[in-house]
């Protein structure tokens, strides 16, 4: 447990002296929030509070876009000589996925929360126990997101490859997932990607949380796009959380297994070069 606990206080360190990823972070939301909201006004008919949907989806976006670069920090720890001191260290490998995991998880759930704080200034109303549900979703994205971002860094043999994989990934799974633009207006051609998607249903468990959906009836969820109907079934809030979890569970153990076997020593790092 020391060894997740330096692992994740180093991360945390490091993340608190980035003054550059804070303030873009800040940036990209305020800006997504800015430029979607006149979209939602448009396009979020029969919607009973649109703001209230839009930041929803770009909090949870916030935490998944976070989880998932955060695992990056692996790679700027093989670039720093990092890695090949920790390996030689008498720590377990599992131990050291689990502080990069928490410390992405963490991280990503702060960035989070700041921009609900932000939403309570501009429309989100959450009681002290729908709050608490917040915070509960927000931790298991940021696991299952981390998770999956920690075995694709595993995957990369260097650095600029798994930029690509993550921006590759990242965009087209963003704006599908009904997180910035409603799931029912987007044309129907892209519904089996939209099925397809986790962030979809990501977005669907913690937007039901976070407007309250408790007592909404299935046919208003639907047409909310807070729930699918998939050739006749219908998957709930409760069944997107499952799923969401269940990739969770499924990532973590194959980044742990994956972490076990990673040959870090070829991993190339690329520097841009200064004149």
């Amino acid at each position: 447990m020391r060894a997740i606990k330096a692992i994740l206080l180093r991360n945390l360190t490091a993340f608190s002296r980035d003054k550059m990823r804070f303030f873009f972070t800040l940036f990209m939301s305020g800006f997504f929030l800015f430029i979607f909201s006149f979209v939602m006004k448009a396009a979020a008919t029969g919607i009973a509070a649109p703001m209230s949907y839009l930041i929803s989806g770009i909090i949870i976006m916030t935490v998944f876009q976070s989880a998932l670069n955060n695992s990056m920090n692996i790679i700027e720890d093989v670039a720093s000589g990092f890695m090949k001191e920790i390996m030689v260290a008498p720590i377990a490998r599992w131990q050291i996925s689990l502080g990069q995991i928490a410390s992405a998880t963490v991280i990503s759930v702060l960035q989070g929360m700041l921009i609900v704080i932000i939403g309570f200034f501009i429309g989100l109303k959450l009681d002290l126990f729908h709050f608490i549900e917040v915070a509960a979703v927000m931790v298991v994205v940021g696991i299952t997101f981390a998770s999956i971002g920690l075995y694709l860094a595993t995957l990369s043999k260097n650095s600029s490859t798994f930029q690509v994989i993550i921006s590759v990934i990242a965009m087209p799974l963003t704006f599908l997932s009904g997180a910035y633009i409603p799931t029912t207006v987007l044309p129907s051609f892209l519904s089996p990607v939209i099925y397809l998607n986790p962030l979809t249903y990501t977005t669907s468990a913690f937007r039901s949380v976070a407007l309250e959906t408790d007592g909404m009836t299935e046919a208003a969820m639907l047409h909310n796009g807070i729930a699918f109907d998939i050739g006749g079934f219908i998957v709930t809030p409760h069944i997107a959380l499952t799923i969401v979890v269940l990739i969770g569970i499924l990532f973590f153990s194959l980044c742990v297994q994956r972490f076990n076997r990673a040959d870090f020593s070829q991993v190339k790092v690329f520097h841009r070069r200064h004149r």
